[in-house]
């Protein structure tokens, strides 16, 4: 029985890659309101790890829980369920570039099965509030900076009460300053109680908020302490 404040687990996970074998053994586990950093040169399976957890990548071999879905045994019609419990952050923002802040979080509201205006109107005001964007609700992500971009990217990521948010280097395409502000947004979400695991090159950041680290290297993930 696995620990209940488990929002990820592993059990002996291999991630492939169309065929080819990425990571062997991966045998990890994230817990309710956890920061975790996940580093590794390029090419080494961040990414395709990630990609495993909100099941864009199958699990074909060893065992893997995500928001209380077994992924070894998750049924294509499950996929956007399990999504709607994940956050997903990622380098280049993702915003719809033709339509306002309101609207792209609008826009995901109504593609998960929000109904009521005013419920939705509540929740997107409340998200904005929380990265501290509530005025730019109007605006287009053209007339954004890239921080607040990345915002709003963590803004929709938190629309749906998510039990952990996944960040692909969302400092990546940033400035020091405001990757600072981005990462210290994202570990005052996990004191919050939303686990966050955020990949990342960034060791500056990684000095200035340590936490629990794991390392893809050499086709295994090591765990490490800052």
């Amino acid at each position: 029985m696995e620990d209940s404040n488990a929002v990820i687990w592993t059990r002996n996970l291999d991630v492939y890659q169309k065929n080819v074998k990425i990571l062997s053994d991966v045998n990890l586990e994230i817990a309710q309101g956890d920061f975790v950093y996940l580093i590794g040169k390029t090419g080494t399976g961040k990414s395709s790890l990630l990609r495993t957890f909100y099941a864009d990548i199958p699990v074909v071999s060893g065992q893997a829980s995500v928001a209380g879905y077994d992924l070894a045994r998750l049924r294509t019609r499950d996929i956007p369920y399990l999504r709607r419990k994940l956050g997903i952050v990622f380098q280049d923002f993702q915003l719809l570039t033709d339509r306002s802040v309101y609207d792209n979080l609008s826009f995901v509201l109504g593609a998960t099965d929000w109904k009521n205006k005013d419920e939705m109107d509540y929740r997107i005001r409340q998200v904005l509030e929380l990265v501290g964007l509530e005025a730019k609700a109007r605006k287009m992500p053209y007339q954004l900076s890239g921080g607040e971009q990345q915002r709003i990217a963590i803004a929709r990521a938190l629309l749906n009460r998510p039990e952990i948010i996944l960040a692909d280097e969302p400092t990546g395409n940033l400035d020091p300053d405001t990757s600072e502000e981005i990462m210290k947004l994202l570990v005052d979400i996990s004191k919050a109680g939303c686990a966050v695991l955020v990949a990342t090159h960034d060791f500056l950041m990684i000095t200035k908020y340590p936490s629990h680290i794991l390392v893809c290297e050499d086709g295994q993930v090591r765990h490490e302490q800052l």
